[in-house]
């Protein structure tokens, strides 16, 4: 199956993205032919520094061949030195209707999010991303609950592309995460992790240093009385602290109030902090050694890109063809 994802350059790696798509991706690559793509165009649709864009997009290479991204099994570039993306979303957008992009649930949260930078390029968003995954005649497409109205946008325009033309688009189906959804800001239990919610200490990235996890992780805050049992509703922020340290560690749940019982919460606390930081020291590690090899990263880019040119150009040709526009 071939499975297609679009990475952002914005903003660092927490746990929450790793436990919700990356994990998942990882193993996805090992028996599917797996395309993961830098999504620089998407992300100038939001407010962004020019001058650090650059910086921005060797960050998130980084970061993701540091966690388990395999040039040699997948498929790994960036989209805007690919034409046909730019190409095929204003070709789709000649068939789409106005109202669909103007439903979008996205639209209406990033519009009124940043009220001074609503965009034309914002609005045709999903039409970009469509083009992303058709581009690539993609089965699978794993994505946060938050991109599936787009996800089925774009089956939309497929099959409507294809009755209009002919076959030429596959209609990708949607895989979402299993956990990652679940994990919630040490600060505030009741909220999704997120680096946006403005209390970085609710969030532990990928790279921090072992100092930096033990002191978020001790501070995380807890709830009422001392038994540490499962209960997301009456004790969200140890429920939120036993997800993590299952998620991590490979026990239970049950294994774990089973482990702690009779036991309080700075002992839970200091244990998970250790599972943490053994766990994350092979990502910064390799990040670390990453950083300093420019030249090798994008090499790596630079192949991902000449085989994702092949099967872009491919599809680019038989659209033109079906459309008109070419002999």
């Amino acid at each position: 199956m071939r499975v297609f994802s679009g990475i952002r350059p914005t903003g660092e790696l927490h746990i929450g993205n790793y436990l919700g798509a990356i994990k998942q991706w990882i193993e996805l690559q090992k028996n599917n032919e797996c395309i993961f793509c830098i999504v620089d165009l998407h992300a100038i649709t939001t407010p962004f520094d020019p001058a650090k864009l650059q910086k921005n997009i060797f960050e998130v290479a980084t970061a993701y061949l540091a966690v388990g991204l395999d040039p040699e099994k997948c498929i790994f570039f960036i989209q805007s030195q690919i034409k046909e993306h730019s190409e095929l979303a204003w070709l789709l957008g000649t068939i789409t209707p106005l109202g669909e992009l103007q439903r979008m649930t996205q639209f209406k949260e990033k519009a009124k999010k940043h009220p001074e930078y609503i965009n034309a390029g914002l609005l045709n968003y999903p039409l970009l991303m469509a083009a992303d995954i058709l581009l690539y005649q993609t089965d699978l497409v794993p994505v946060g609950k938050d991109q599936q109205q787009h996800v089925e946008l774009t089956r939309e325009i497929a099959r409507h592309f294809n009755g209009k033309f002919g076959k030429v688009f596959k209609e990708p189906k949607v895989i979402l995460p299993k956990v990652g959804e679940k994990i919630m800001s040490l600060q505030n239990p009741k909220k999704k992790m997120s680096k946006t919610d403005g209390d970085l200490r609710g969030c532990i990235d990928l790279f921090d240093t072992p100092e930096e996890i033990q002191k978020k992780i001790m501070s995380a805050v807890t709830d009422t009385g001392k038994a540490i049992i499962y209960d997301p509703q009456k004790k969200p922020g140890i429920s939120n602290l036993l997800t993590i340290y299952s998620l991590f560690s490979g026990k239970t749940i049950k294994e774990l109030e089973k482990k702690f019982k009779n036991r309080g919460y700075a002992e839970l606390k200091k244990s998970l902090a250790v599972i943490l930081i053994n766990s994350l020291e092979p990502f910064r590690r390799k990040k670390k050694e990453l950083s300093f090899r420019e030249v090798y990263v994008k090499e790596i880019l630079k192949k991902g890109r000449g085989r994702a040119e092949t099967v872009a150009q491919s599809t680019m040709q038989e659209v033109r063809k079906r459309m008109g526009l070419q002999q």
